[in-house]
C-alpha cells in the first residue's frame, strides 16, 4: 500500500488541504503564541481523564468482590 494512504487513514477523513484550514483558523483565533499553551493544557486534561477513568475501573472491581461475611451468631462475653 502507498504511504501516503496509511497516513490519510491516520488522520481520519480529512486531507492536507482541509488540515491547513484548520490550523489557518486556529491560529487566526487564538493567535501563534496561545496555541502551544492550549494544546498543552488539552494534553493535561485527556491525561488526567484516562488516569481518573483507569482509577474508576479499578474501584469497580473492588466492589464487584463480596465483603467477608461476619458470624452474627456468636454473643460478647459479659465480663
Amino acid at each position: 500500500m502507498n504511504t501516503f494512504f496509511n497516513l490519510t487513514l491516520a488522520i481520519g477523513p480529512f486531507g492536507p488541504t482541509e488540515l491547513l484550514l484548520i490550523l489557518a483558523v486556529l491560529i487566526l483565533l487564538f493567535g501563534a503564541k496561545k496555541l502551544p499553551e492550549l494544546a498543552k493544557g488539552l494534553g493535561k486534561s485527556i491525561k488526567e481523564f484516562k488516569k481518573s477513568s483507569e482509577s474508576d475501573s479499578e474501584d469497580d472491581e473492588t466492589e464487584k468482590k463480596p465483603a467477608p461475611k461476619q458470624d452474627v451468631t456468636k454473643t460478647p462475653d459479659p465480663s
